[in-house]
């Protein structure tokens, strides 16, 4: 059975109907759950989001803690703005988690537990930093809020934890140095390649980038005839990573350069 062009029309404009006031339909309830917390004693918003957050039930509770926090009761504010932050850090929100730690610690600078909010600034920092090939001011954000951290709580019990937090971050950068190398490289501009795979190498860890910064450098210092260079590039890379296919590939081209003597 074929539809007229304007019964479409008119199941067009009923649908669009329909969907509006779905939508008017839940904005005029979560304003009337807001409006209704709202108007709950501070104690008991408190108590009803504790509730919420011992559950779990994150979302639930935010409704609570935000409420409490908006009214500025100088005997719940600081704990529900923790809880608030908390329970956004437990939702994977990191961006809205670090601002509520942050304005945490801003207005209440006295609070008896700021150092769950400084620890976690800087795993939120951690975990919105982007992967290594990209930029990574959030990675070095991450470092300055764990040295923070560390200096403020220098015995607490999440001091290690802290710790493996800014040698990771301090790795990342380290990849991000290579893949800058990398990057010049296949761009043809060996200078400035090689000065940052120099700092690659410098680091002296043994793994998969420090064995592809020394390659790639062993490349460009043969790909330039470079022989005293290149006997330093290929020699490391041949003297840490013996097995590989790159050492080997290294050295017959460097054997092919030294017997143009």
């Amino acid at each position: 059975m074929r539809i007229s062009k304007l019964e479409s029309n008119r199941y067009s404009i009923l649908t669009g109907y329909l969907l509006l006031i779905v939508i008017i339909a839940g904005f005029m309830a979560g304003c009337s759950n807001a409006d209704k917390i709202a108007r709950l004693p501070v104690e008991e918003k408190m108590r009803l989001g504790d509730e919420e957050y011992a559950d779990e039930d994150w979302a639930d509770a935010i409704d609570y803690y935000k409420s409490v926090v908006f009214e500025r009761n100088a005997a719940f504010t600081p704990e529900a703005q923790l809880k608030l932050a908390n329970c956004y850090f437990f939702q994977d929100n990191y961006t809205d988690a670090r601002f509520e730690y942050e304005e945490l610690i801003r207005l209440f600078p006295d609070f008896r537990d700021l150092e769950t909010a400084f620890f976690n600034i800087g795993v939120c920092y951690y975990q919105e930093s982007l992967p290594a090939q990209y930029t990574q001011e959030e990675t070095e954000s991450a470092i300055e809020a764990f040295e923070v951290f560390l200096e403020k709580y220098p015995f607490s019990s999440r001091h290690d934890e802290a710790q493996e937090y800014i040698d990771m971050c301090t790795d990342k950068l380290w990849e991000k140095t290579y893949y800058n190398g990398y990057i010049y490289y296949m761009m043809y501009d060996y200078s400035a390649a090689i000065m940052y795979l120099d700092e690659v190498t410098a680091v002296g860890k043994h793994n998969d980038f420090d064995r592809k910064a020394w390659y790639y450098k062993a490349k460009m210092y043969l790909k330039r005839e470079d022989k005293i260079n290149s006997r330093k590039a290929v020699g490391k890379l041949v003297e840490r990573y013996p097995e590989s296919s790159e050492a080997r590939r290294m050295q017959k081209k460097l054997d092919r350069l030294l017997a143009k003597d």
